[in-house]
């Protein structure tokens, strides 16, 4: 039996619903990195980010190559970038609304 598109989507948001994952993410959007690399930015220990690495390979997210003893990550797709930005924006967005909200509730208090 086929896998419902809303389930698939939901699996991909739950896979992006870690901090660790959505800032690989966008240091991928960037540039294609090492692992050494990710490791100093993403900020966490590198046992951690190799799980993280893990679940975005599983999820075809990002793949790997190996230059010599060096592994690189890239985004599978550059769509993955598209989306961080639009879900930047969405963020801008909602935050703009509360900033509206808060301004009148301070007005009438």
């Amino acid at each position: 039996m086929n896998t419902p598109v809303y389930q698939a989507k939901a699996e991909l948001f739950k896979t992006l619903g870690h901090p660790a994952r959505i800032r690989v993410l966008e240091l991928l959007a960037e540039r294609d990195r090492a692992v050494s690399e990710l490791v100093g930015q993403v900020g966490v220990e590198p046992a951690h980010l190799s799980q993280q690495l893990a679940v975005l390979r599983r999820a075809n997210l990002v793949a790997a190559r190996k230059e010599g003893a060096t592994v690189i990550y890239s985004l599978a797709s550059s769509r993955l970038a598209e989306l961080l930005t639009v879900s930047r924006d969405i963020l801008t967005e909602i935050i703009i609304g509360q900033s509206a909200l808060l301004h009148d509730l301070r007005a009438t208090a």
